[in-house]
C-alpha cells in the first residue's frame, strides 16, 4: 500500500472539507419529470449519489482486476433492475436513502484503501447497493411514465459510467496514477459521509 505523505494528507483533508460543503448534494432528490429513455439516461449524470456510486463500481472493479473487471459492472445494473422490480411489486424495503448514501461512502473507502476481495464477495457488496439504487427509482417513477424506456436509458447510462470508472482505473497502472485513484476514493467516501449524515 503506497505511503501517504503529509502533503498528500493535507490535500485529502481539503478534498474532504470541500465534499462536506456540498450543500446541494441530496441522497436522492427524485425525478418527477421522468417519462422516457432520455430522462432515464440523463438522471445518473444529474444525481451526485448515482454518479459517484456508478463511477466507483468501475474504479473498484479495475482495482480488483481478473473476473471483477466484467463481473462488477454487470452485477450492478442487473441487481438495480431487480430492485426496481421489487418496488413495482410493492415490496417494502427499509433504509433506501441510507443504503444509497452508504453505497457512495463504502465504495469510496474500498477504493481509497485498495481493498481486494474474492469476486463473489465484491459482487455481493455491489449487488446489495444496486438494489437500493434500483428500488429508489422504481418507487419514485411518476404515474404515466414508461418504466421500460426510462429503465433502459438508466441502465445504458449506468453501464457508461461503469465503463468510465473502469477505464480510469485501468490506465492508472503506475504507482502515482494509482495513488490519484485512491485519493479520488477518499473524496467519494467524504461525499458519501455527507450524504449519510443527511439520510440518518
Amino acid at each position: 500500500m503506497p505511503h501517504l505523505s503529509v502533503k498528500t494528507c493535507g490535500r485529502l483533508s481539503a478534498l474532504a472539507v470541500a465534499a462536506l460543503g456540498i450543500s446541494s448534494a441530496l441522497a436522492h432528490p427524485g425525478h418527477p419529470d421522468a417519462f422516457g429513455f432520455n430522462d432515464g439516461f440523463a438522471h445518473p449524470f444529474s444525481g451526485l449519489d448515482h454518479l459517484l456510486a456508478m463511477l466507483a463500481v468501475g474504479l473498484w472493479a479495475a482495482q480488483n482486476k481478473r473476473s471483477a473487471l466484467w463481473l462488477l459492472p454487470l452485477a450492478f445494473p442487473l441487481m438495480m433492475v431487480g430492485g426496481a422490480l421489487l418496488a413495482f411489486a410493492g415490496v417494502a424495503l427499509p433504509g433506501v436513502e441510507t443504503g444509497i448514501a452508504a453505497s457512495v461512502a463504502v465504495l469510496g473507502l474500498l477504493i481509497a484503501f485498495a481493498i481486494r476481495m474474492p469476486a463473489w464477495a465484491s459482487a455481493a457488496v455491489v449487488s446489495v447497493f444496486a438494489v437500493f439504487h434500483g428500488y429508489a427509482h422504481g418507487s419514485e417513477l411518476p404515474h404515466g411514465a414508461s418504466a421500460l424506456w426510462y429503465g433502459v436509458g438508466f441502465v445504458v447510462a449506468t453501464a457508461l459510467l461503469h465503463l468510465s470508472g473502469l477505464a480510469i482505473g485501468l490506465v492508472s497502472g503506475q504507482k502515482l496514477a494509482a495513488q490519484v485513484v485512491r485519493v479520488g476514493g477518499i473524496a467519494i467516501a467524504a461525499v458519501g459521509g455527507y450524504l449519510l449524515s443527511g439520510a440518518l
